[in-house]
């Protein structure tokens, strides 16, 4: 039996690499503040489960009460089982000029993209080094990991430290030889509602939201869809998959 956790699963990304793992016959945990019934038809056409945790990841309480439940479920596993963890869910605000920025800002967004995904990969990591379950960890990352951008310093700061994060987990499990295996991916620029709210921003906020524009326009926006199927055949499988690397959607592309 395999099991897949997917945070950000209502939606975009996260609802195709839902649906995809369901379409291959894994049952999968979705995690987001709104359910997304759709995943619930797809899953009874694949005789699959679908469970569903309503929770608000910039809450660190409600991380803890959902990764409880989870930890539950995955109780009734062994090692003749396989659990997928993607981490997908993210912010892209607060888009403004480093001095302009908040504390507050700062908080709920380094909580949701990048506290909230290291407590998840953490506890569900151990859970399944202690019942010897085989273990994938997938962390989203972005470009604006290695390149910086005008207005985007808390996005391109925590997508480093994800990366970073993805690369030391990965190596800790090297050397303790579980034969688990933790990577990022990066998907490209993609046609979602994020890319919506970068639009939306004015140059004062972001120098490059015309190129940003420019890009709906030209149509040159991946689709959601076309890159969960990528990632996917990656994170499945197992014998091929490389310990800490970053991928890149633009190698398969």
């Amino acid at each position: 039996m395999k099991y897949a956790i997917v945070t950000g699963v209502s939606q975009g990304l996260g609802f195709d690499i839902g649906k995809f793992l369901l379409e291959s016959g894994i049952h999968l945990i979705g995690i987001s503040r709104t359910n997304q019934v759709a995943l619930q038809s797809i899953a009874n056409e694949n005789h699959v489960n679908y469970i569903h945790y309503a929770c608000d990841l910039s809450i660190s309480e409600e991380v803890a009460r959902t990764l409880s439940g989870i930890n539950n479920v995955l109780e009734e596993l062994d090692e003749n089982d396989h659990v997928y963890v993607i981490n997908n869910a993210a912010v892209i605000q607060p888009i403004k000029p480093s001095t302009s920025q908040t504390q507050e800002e700062l908080a709920y967004h380094y909580q949701v993209n990048v506290l909230a995904p290291m407590h998840i990969m953490n506890t569900l990591l151990l859970k399944c080094s202690e019942q010897e379950i085989p273990f994938v960890g997938v962390n989203i990352t972005s470009g604006a990991a290695k390149s910086p951008l005008y207005g985007w310093s808390a996005y391109c700061s925590a997508k480093a430290s994800i990366d970073m994060y993805t690369k030391t987990i990965a190596l800790e499990q090297e050397a303790l030889q579980t034969g688990n295996k933790i990577i990022g991916f990066n998907p490209g620029v993609m046609d979602t509602k994020m890319q919506a709210e970068i639009r939306g921003t004015t140059k004062e906020e972001f120098l490059k939201v015309e190129q940003f524009i420019q890009y709906k326009h030209q149509g040159v926006l991946s689709q959601t869809e076309s890159v969960a199927g990528v990632l996917t055949d990656i994170m499945t499988d197992e014998v091929n998959i490389m310990n800490g690397k970053i991928y890149n959607i633009h190698d398969y592309t």
